[in-house]
């Protein structure tokens, strides 16, 4: 059994580190409100802009001209990988990092696949095996839509130059603060909806209906791309939040037993020396 001295240290050590993971645990839980009402406000209109955008392409006849929904022979792909910039959140990151490798040895078997990262566990996990053309770990520093735009236009220029033929991103969609779901979502090129209703819409377009979905495609597209981005980071507070709840439980589990084994050697150790000390005496009188 340890020494009186050992477990005492551990007792010291196990509560710090409580009072460290309580104190994350409350940090992440504030910053998930936020973050939770900013995906939820977003997603409405993200969807409505999908859905406009759909219901005019369903009524164009024939291609509309997009170069962003250009069909090609997929031989190089682009998977922009979006995890966080720390750790300490559960299988947050593991989860994403294991779906891009999925992706490459067996979606992707044989294909030229290069990466975006947006966060830097994926940047530390894919640089040194995967070619990644950009990291753009900061945008979490000043989480706005012009600065996801600003890597959204990067990515669609690279697209419309034929350096890529499909675009592919991997993200944490935030369900609650408890369940994170691992999505793979095609960027580009666009996915042409093809639906068995009639779509009438019985309106006058001014412009034409080509000149606003050319419009309303770019900006649709840094909407998904900023989407996803809000989603993961809702989800990696909601997965910090769990996972320090979770290891707060644990050490104070383990310094209730730390602090029941230290009693037990105390208890051993007095009684030990009263044994000592009758025995001293006895032996004194004899």
């Amino acid at each position: 059994m340890a020494n009186l001295k050992e477990i005492r240290n551990r007792i010291s050590s196990v509560s710090s580190t409580m009072q460290i993971t309580s104190a994350m645990k409350m940090v992440s839980a504030a910053k998930l409100k936020k973050a939770q009402d900013a995906i939820t406000a977003m997603r409405p209109y993200a969807d409505k802009l999908t859905e406009l955008l759909q219901s005019l392409s369903a009524t164009l006849e024939g291609d509309s001209g997009s170069d962003f929904a250009e069909q090609r022979e997929v031989n190089k792909v682009l998977i922009v990988a979006i995890t966080s910039n720390r750790g300490l959140c559960g299988a947050f990151n593991a989860n994403i990092i294991k779906e891009v490798t999925r992706l490459t040895n067996e979606t992707y078997t044989g294909k030229n696949v290069s990466f975006v990262t947006i966060g830097k566990k994926a940047n530390d996990a894919l640089e040194k095996k995967q070619n990644v053309i950009s990291n753009d770990s900061d945008v979490f520093d000043d989480l706005t839509f012009d600065n996801v735009a600003n890597i959204a236009q990067m990515i669609m220029d690279k697209f419309v130059a034929g350096e890529f033929d499909k675009v592919e991103i991997v993200y944490n969609s935030f369900k609650n603060a408890a369940t994170q779901i691992v999505k793979t979502e095609q960027f580009l090129p666009i996915v042409s909806v093809e639906s068995d209703k009639n779509v009438n819409l019985d309106y006058i377009f001014e412009p034409s209906k080509i000149e606003i979905v050319e419009t309303l495609i770019p900006k649709s597209l840094k909407t998904q791309l900023f989407k996803a981005i809000r989603d993961s980071f809702a989800s990696e507070h909601g997965a910090r939040m769990t996972a320090m709840h979770k290891a707060t439980d644990n050490a104070t589990e383990l310094r209730d037993q730390l602090k029941l084994t230290y009693n037990k050697a105390r208890q051993a150790a007095i009684t030990n020396e009263i044994l000592e000390i009758v025995g001293g005496a006895e032996a004194l009188n004899n």
